[in-house]
């Protein structure tokens, strides 16, 4: 018996303790296991692009929310222009929904320097673009800070933009949100009406029109006029709603609904009401497969539309979950109507999930997708249509794998197994598979050391992951290092991290390793072009 075992280099630190000699680079995340630290700037991405309104397996959303005030806080104090082309950046499309962009302009505002303030300013209408944004950041605001003089200037100059029409259409759209009314905005910031237009509109908005006026004012205010006509003539929903262009929500609350409206108002119906209209339209009998065909080809032209998709900042995940809400016929979701689905409009929809991401012509490398099917994974994300973690890691898997043609798609927990998933799955079969496959610990380890078995020769490996790994002898960076030694000393290694922590897989000594964040449509489009050295 000897001691040279002792002696012998270390090459693999079990993921429950730091690497020896990087310990002031890691941190332990809640899961026990320790990881690089992401810093505060990967985090803020994070944060914006995935919230953190909803709680994750190992932290509640009040925690969550904690850490992403903290890291926006301490981002304004370092660069607040910075903070800003972030917010703009996840608000343009790219976060599951704009709430956390609009909640971080409210940490903007409240930044002590006046770098911060005039950041605040100059993005202020980039974000909050429509009424029912306009008055989140109000709730958000009275909550946080109060309304001091760049808050009052910043809603003064939203409530008087030039642009009249717009704003009466926001103004009619969204009458009352979040405890506010217009007419409480108003009051509060003290506009000034600058045209005769803008006076009209706000006495309707803080008074109503006890007599309708015998003729339109103008059309800027046409809708108004058609919205107060109808109410007072709810047996002529029809012609209200063809000749003053009225949507469903303006329409519905004071007409007399029936199937014909509700095509009058499909005819001109934007995408993002389509999309969550489905079902209601089936179920009234608008999209139905019997002499409704047009009302198909209309919403396969608007759904399988890309420009229309990017240009309604219509996210992937809307399109996951209006799919899998379609499917199971009502009972997923808010609706307390049921349906019948038409099989033709989840093809539509399978469609329009694809279209939706950003992808390029195939790069002719070789993928491997690891998708964290782990326990964390298949904890409840958007809980009120029941998508998980691992359901949209493996939608976001897919449509990467479909836009090439040398890949493979495995799951990962405490081993590394085959999901059966190919190109060739809709996006409903794939979530199906990937959802029946959430088992045990987290060991990202485990993807490596297969393909090292099994001499896998990969060009990029990407992790779709919440990036707690914890469950291994080694931590995910060694056995990296093993692979390139044994198989492919260039693979890439992409991490997308689909949790708001602020732990990376991601070796920051590695220049072929990278830590992308959140369920931004841009992802696939991000990995071809690491594959292929463009960035």
């Amino acid at each position: 018996m000897n001691y040279k075992f002792f002696n012998q280099k270390k090459t693999n630190t079990p993921q429950t303790q730091p690497i020896p000699g990087r310990e002031a680079e890691m941190i332990q995340g809640r899961s026990g296991g320790f990881m690089f630290d992401a810093g505060i700037w990967q985090m803020l991405r994070r944060c914006l692009l995935v919230g953190t309104a909803k709680s994750t397996y190992y932290a509640g959303k009040q925690e969550l929310t904690d850490d992403f005030v903290g890291v926006v806080r301490d981002a304004i104090a370092q660069d607040p222009a910075r903070v800003a082309q972030e917010i703009i950046y996840a608000s343009d499309g790219r976060a599951i929904n704009n709430s956390a962009p609009i909640f971080a302009l409210v940490l903007l505002s409240m930044g002590e320097t006046p770098e911060a303030k005039k950041a605040f300013q100059e993005i202020f209408s980039t974000v909050v673009r429509t009424g029912s944004h306009f008055y989140e950041w109000l709730n958000y605001t009275k909550s946080l800070r109060g309304f001091g003089k760049i808050v009052r200037e910043a809603g003064k100059n939203w409530l008087s933009r030039e642009d009249v029409k717009g704003l009466a259409y926001q103004l009619l759209k969204y009458q009352q949100r979040l405890d506010f009314s217009h007419r409480d905005a108003l009051r509060l910031f003290h506009v000034k009406p600058p045209t005769e237009d803008h006076q009209q509109l706000f006495n309707w908005v803080v008074k109503g029109w006890e007599e309708l006026p015998s003729q339109i004012p103008s059309d800027a205010l046409a809708q108004i006029w058609w919205y107060e006509w109808l109410k007072r003539n709810p047996d002529q929903t029809h012609k209200a709603i063809s000749q003053g262009h009225l949507t469903h929500e303006m329409a519905a609350p004071v007409g007399k609904m029936d199937k014909a409206a509700w095509q009058l108002l499909f005819d001109e119906m934007p995408i993002g009401a389509i999309l969550r209209n489905l079902g209601s339209l089936t179920e009234l009998g608008v999209l139905q497969t019997a002499n409704t065909r047009r009302n198909l080809d209309r919403v396969e032209a608007v759904l399988n539309d890309k420009n229309r998709l990017r240009k309604g900042r219509i996210h992937p995940i809307d399109v996951l979950k209006a799919l899998k809400t379609y499917q199971s016929g009502g009972k997923l979701g808010r609706s307390q109507k049921t349906w019948n689905p038409v099989s033709r409009i989840v093809d539509i929809l399978e469609k329009a999930l694809e279209l939706s991401f950003d992808v390029v012509e195939p790069t002719g490398k070789v993928f491997m997708h690891a998708v964290d099917v782990s326990s964390s994974m298949s904890y409840g994300v958007v809980q009120s249509v029941g998508l998980s973690c691992c359901e949209i890691a493996t939608t976001m898997a897919l449509v990467t794998a479909k836009a090439e043609k040398n890949y493979m798609i495995r799951g990962f927990a405490t081993d590394f197994r085959d999901l059966g998933i190919t190109a060739k799955d809709s996006f409903s079969s794939a979530v199906k598979k990937a959802s029946n496959q959430n088992f045990g610990g987290t060991d990202a380890s485990v993807a490596y050391d297969w393909m090292i078995k099994n001499k896998f020769k990969a060009d990029v490996i990407c992790f779709w992951t919440d990036s707690e790994s914890w469950a291994g002898s080694k931590h995910p960076s060694q056995a990296l290092a093993k692979y390139r030694e044994k198989v492919n000393p260039n693979i890439k290694a992409v991490y997308v991290t689909l949790a708001p922590y602020q732990i990376t897989l991601v070796d920051p000594q590695d220049p072929l390793s990278w830590d992308l964040g959140g369920f931004d449509p841009g992802m696939p489009r991000i990995i071809q072009m690491l594959a292929t050295g463009e960035v």
